[in-house]
């Protein structure tokens, strides 16, 4: 099973279970931006605890995921994973944290259409300071030249003024001013 194939199976059961959701990382930065090979999904849900059966059924088939761990995703980290039985790949799933951005970003994500499956995902201003947001986490120069990639990709298309203020408000705006000046640049294949 590749990376495509588990996105079109989360997809699939996701839809079918009703819980909100959006397409966040690396796959959200692929549709949107320069695709590169990732090792793991990565979902932002809207899951209250009446709703955790279900999300837990929704996966019960070829995928191991601990019902206890969804439950504890309530609290910092605030995430959770699956693993599937099939090809060992990983999806992660993470509950937004309640701040004025989380709750942004989630309310802006679009329908979509990814590899013939509807599909809600990140838009591509979200991507980019999400990205940016996680370079300061866990800095690694990939996080920030994905978020070029999709500037490069989306240019002309961009909400700047959205990306400007929430850069300022998150504490990216100086990487994101590196991205505008070609001093941050996406992978070159």
């Amino acid at each position: 099973m590749t990376e495509a194939d588990l996105l079109k199976d989360c997809l699939e059961r996701l839809n079918r279970s009703g819980i909100d959701y959006m397409v966040t990382g690396s796959m959200a930065s692929n549709y949107w931006g320069i695709p590169r090979t990732t090792h793991d999904l990565d979902f932002v849900l809207q899951l209250s605890p009446e709703a955790v059966p279900n999300l837990v059924r929704a996966f019960r088939q070829d995928f191991h995921l601990d019902e206890e761990s969804v439950r504890a995703a309530e609290k910092p980290p605030y995430q959770f994973n699956a693993i599937d039985l099939r090809s060992s790949l990983k999806v992660d799933f993470w509950l937004p944290r309640g701040s004025l951005f989380d709750r942004e970003v989630f309310n802006r994500r679009l329908p979509r259409t990814m590899l013939g499956v509807a599909a809600w995902v990140a838009t591509a201003e979200d991507v980019i300071l999400h990205k940016l947001l996680w370079n300061q986490l866990t800095p690694s120069e990939r996080q920030c030249r994905d978020a070029a990639g999709v500037f490069q990709v989306q240019r002309g298309r961009l909400n700047l003024d959205h990306i400007e203020k929430w850069s300022k408000l998150i504490g990216v705006n100086e990487e994101w001013q590196a991205i505008l000046e070609g001093r941050i640049r996406p992978k070159q294949t």
